[in-house]
């Protein structure tokens, strides 16, 4: 059993966060989150370490000194490799942040234009795969998907590549699903070549569970690796092989807390949209969050916790600002892409620490940003991941400033089946 964590990550969102730890915990490793760069050594033992950061959607020299800082601190924990992750929809700007910051981190292991990483956001479990370069959701290429329409980061190409290349001055190659499907020693073998040609960083192709398992391998050893949370299934069979790690650890239990249940919802993806109607159909209570309201000055946030407080007692609730492109787009235009996600975060936030002040113990939020917000809100610094709900959402056990401890899951917009809400509301965790 390690003594130090084997794995040291770095995420660039709080759902990512839990993916990647949902992703690692199910492989048997022993997994926690820290929100924020921490201030203290950790004080569990641990084999991997997830901090979770804000930085998809920040300014890219912000991005950067948000990721070297977590950097340091988990040299200092001792860690043997080190995990950029991002999302499985590769959500990025034209400038960044994913090449910068595996730009900065290269720079920081290897020193100034050294080193070598790979780059692969495909997760198969929930159909982002990647083939000769090209990222798909689904059947669709990621520019068809809805993320052409994302409000802060709209994917228009789908060549991971070009898409790769644009954002950082070290070359991008690739390593195409032909070396792949020859296991890991010909993956090692493509690393070396583009090595050799000058490339620093290699999208990797991959289509299926068993192609990320065929990589894990050929990462043994590296210093950065660079993904979103599917690679992470391949990563723990290096150390249990090296009996660093146990092979049959169960490490997803969660102590048991008592209360109501809840969703809060920012995220305006495709998904999320399809489980709004769904705990809407189901007869389940829901409160729409109006921006041009919040813009007004009313008191939006009162209002929905008044409305939510005589239900609760009845079972779970839906507070949303989730809504269709058109509409967010409409908003946007009136008040700005910055301002309108601000204030709809902050007033998420703020409704969801007024539901754990009301006894809500069970807490689904769902989208990347309103995630990041709500922990913030709710003063969590540390989760202890536990069992899958769905394909990269876990529960986790989160310690609040309230001083009550809840169960909390951080999903994705895109993630989630039809039934997701009512599912996590329904029973327990």
């Amino acid at each position: 059993m390690s003594r130090t964590p084997l794995l040291g990550c770095i995420a660039d969102d709080f759902t990512g966060a839990t993916d990647l730890a949902n992703n690692l915990v199910r492989a048997g490793m022993r997994t926690v989150q820290t929100i924020g760069v921490p201030t203290e050594p950790l004080s569990a033992q641990v084999d991997a370490v997830v901090v979770a950061l804000k930085s998809r959607t920040i300014a890219p020299h912000d991005a950067v000194a948000q990721s070297l800082h977590a950097l340091q601190w988990l040299q200092t924990q001792g860690v043997g490799q080190i995990y950029f992750k991002y999302c499985s929809t590769f959500d990025s700007t034209a400038e960044g942040n994913i090449g910068p910051v595996t730009e900065a981190l290269l720079d920081a292991l290897h020193g100034p234009g050294q080193g070598f990483t790979i780059a692969c956001p495909a997760f198969p479990d929930n159909g982002r795969t990647v083939f000769k370069g090209h990222l798909f959701v689904g059947d669709e290429l990621l520019q068809d998907s809805g993320m052409r329409n994302h409000p802060l980061t709209p994917m228009a190409d789908s060549n991971l590549v070009r898409v790769l290349q644009a954002q950082t001055r070290r070359k991008v190659g690739l390593v195409p699903y032909t070396v792949i499907a020859q296991g890991a020693q010909a993956v090692r073998e493509r690393f070396a070549h583009l090595q050799a040609q000058g490339v620093s960083i290699a999208v990797l192709d991959a289509i299926s569970n068993s192609d990320l398992l065929q990589i894990g391998p050929a990462l043994e050893g590296m210093q950065l690796v660079t993904a979103g949370s599917g690679i992470a299934i391949g990563l723990p069979g290096n150390w249990q092989r090296s009996g660093q790690l146990p092979a049959q650890q169960v490490a997803d239990v969660l102590p048991a807390v008592q209360g109501g249940a809840a969703v809060v919802s920012g995220s305006c993806s495709g998904a999320t949209n399809g489980q709004v109607r769904a705990f809407q159909e189901a007869g389940h209570p829901s409160y729409a969050i109006d921006p041009m309201a919040l813009a007004a000055g009313r008191d939006v946030v009162g209002d929905a916790l008044r409305w939510a407080e005589p239900l609760l007692r009845q079972g779970p609730v839906l507070i949303y600002a989730t809504a269709e492109p058109d509409a967010v787009k409409a908003v946007q235009a009136q008040l700005g892409v910055a301002k309108a996600g601000e204030m709809v975060e902050v007033a998420l936030a703020t409704i969801a620490r007024g539901l754990v002040e009301r006894g809500v113990r069970r807490l689904v939020v769902a989208g990347g940003e309103t995630s990041g917000a709500v922990v913030q809100a709710l003063g969590v610094r540390q989760m202890q991941i536990g069992p899958q709900i769905d394909p990269g959402v876990p529960w986790t056990w989160a310690p609040t400033d309230l001083g009550v401890d809840i169960y909390l899951a951080l999903k994705s917009g895109n993630f989630g089946s039809p039934q997701f809400f009512l599912d996590t509301t329904r029973g327990s965790a």
